[in-house]
């Protein structure tokens, strides 16, 4: 039986791996990070009502912090993919390829 929660294997052009050995892949990594922080950032400010036990500006700090914790977190894990295309893209400029 095929497990419910695998992925297919992708089929298409191979891209990079992505390894923290390499100053593009870093950049690429912290590119990932910083994205997936704005997507939880955005995620963090639209979930749940400001009440009456809101946390007030120390909140607002705190969801800010949370959300660039976990967007380091996930890139570091693998993230969502963005890294693999973003180094990609910083190897063609490097090499001097048009896009």
């Amino acid at each position: 039986m095929m497990d419910p929660f695998s992925l297919p294997a992708a089929r298409g052009p191979q891209m990079p791996q992505v390894t923290a050995s390499s100053p593009q892949a870093e950049t690429a990594q912290q590119f990932e990070a910083v994205f997936l922080g704005q997507m939880f950032q955005l995620m963090l400010e639209n979930s749940g009502e400001a009440g009456e036990f809101s946390g007030g500006s120390a909140e607002q700090v705190f969801r800010g912090v949370l959300a660039e914790k976990l967007g380091n977190e996930v890139a570091k894990r693998g993230g969502i993919g963005l890294a693999p295309t973003v180094m990609d893209q910083i190897l063609r400029l490097q090499q001097g390829e048009a896009m």
